[in-house]
């Protein structure tokens, strides 16, 4: 078994207007030292399937079900209290805005020093030395000064990897970060890429990367999940999904990222139309009503009939949720010559 194990997690949330299926049947494995990119829009079910291994929609109306293994223990039927020893100990996740995820009358340092003091028997002088080492580790200047500062006393970047530093503070054996690089400049991004990749060599951590920048799956991730209305849509190893993606809604959102350093002629293609909404998905395939290969389909196979994650075309651990019989054809002949048609002369 993987470290982490979800299989066929399901996260309903119940309101006055229906149910909210935020995560329909999702599963993937990641084992210790390895990277998973999960990627879609907002609203997708990226940031909910992972809040649940942190088990933070108990005491909500959450209806979560399914199996979530950390290290061959099911996190969905062990206490509260097993479940909070856990959380910052051997799981941990690292928030989307580190300027809210800290409270702001108390200093950096003391937020690090009670993440580290919960579960370690140790004095607050011990709790400090070790909050300025990880403070120095993360690549804040002066981390003895910095460390009594207060989080809007630190600049973006800074915050950030004050929340690196909170994170990591007791060696977690899996760490989910929540789109680490929003509202960063790009060097700032960079510099936070290479810190995470740096120490989970140090720890050996497992990570969960959750984006929207293909980007930065490409460099990071030893896998990619693409997700789509709160289900799986393709999932794979990242260079086997970027160079050979057999799913449409993948294909919109590689054509959406601009590629400066290519053809500055290639177009750059939105998907059209927005996501559904969880509370009345549409039937059938939920990106049909979005898709430019519907028709490609016979008979209404795409409009009433959910397709199941399959094996792609190309073998190996890839899989794709799609009723396309040949989407490689399609994506060489009708997709690649737009959105990257170099390629296509380098080949030929």
């Amino acid at each position: 078994m993987s470290f982490l194990s979800v299989r066929d997690l399901v996260v309903h949330f119940p309101t006055v207007d229906g149910v909210v299926k935020a995560t329909e049947g999702l599963s993937y494995e990641l084992d210790r030292g390895k990277t998973l990119g999960i990627v879609g829009e907002s609203g997708s079910g990226k940031s909910v399937s992972s809040s649940a291994i942190l088990g933070l929609h108990r005491g909500t109306n959450a209806q979560v079900s399914g199996e979530i293994f950390l290290d061959g223990v099911d996190l969905l039927k062990i206490n509260d209290e097993s479940i909070r020893r856990k959380r910052g100990r051997e799981v941990s996740m690292i928030f989307q805005d580190p300027l809210s995820a800290m409270h702001p009358y108390y200093t950096v340092g003391n937020q690090i020093m009670e993440a580290y003091r919960i579960h370690h028997d140790v004095s607050k002088k011990q709790a400090r030395a070790r909050t300025i080492e990880m403070l120095e580790r993360v690549g804040i200047p002066q981390p003895d000064r910095r460390v009594d500062d207060y989080p809007h006393q630190f600049s973006g970047g800074m915050r950030q990897r004050a929340m690196i530093a909170m994170a990591l503070i007791n060696d977690p054996g899996l760490l989910i970060a929540d789109e680490p690089t929003t509202a960063l400049d790009v060097t700032v991004q960079a510099q936070i890429l290479d810190l995470l990749q740096d120490l989970q060599r140090e720890f050996n951590s497992a990570i969960i990367i959750i984006t929207h920048d293909l980007g930065v799956v490409a460099e990071m991730a030893d896998d990619v999940l693409v997700m789509y209305a709160g289900r799986a849509v393709e999932y794979g190893p990242t260079k086997e999904i970027l160079v050979h993606p057999e799913m449409p809604y993948t294909w919109g959102l590689l054509s959406s990222v601009p590629d400066v350093v290519g053809d500055t002629d290639a177009k750059l293609i939105p998907i059209r139309g927005n996501p559904p909404s969880l509370l009345s998905p549409p039937p059938g395939c939920a990106f049909h009503t979005r898709c430019d290969h519907r028709d490609k389909v016979p008979g209404d196979l795409c409009r009433t009939t959910v397709p199941e994650l399959t094996p792609a075309r190309a073998g190996g651990n890839h899989t794709k949720r799609c009723h396309l019989a040949n989407p490689d054809e399609v994506y060489a002949t009708e997709v690649l010559p737009e959105i990257a048609p170099e390629t296509l002369e380098e080949q030929g």
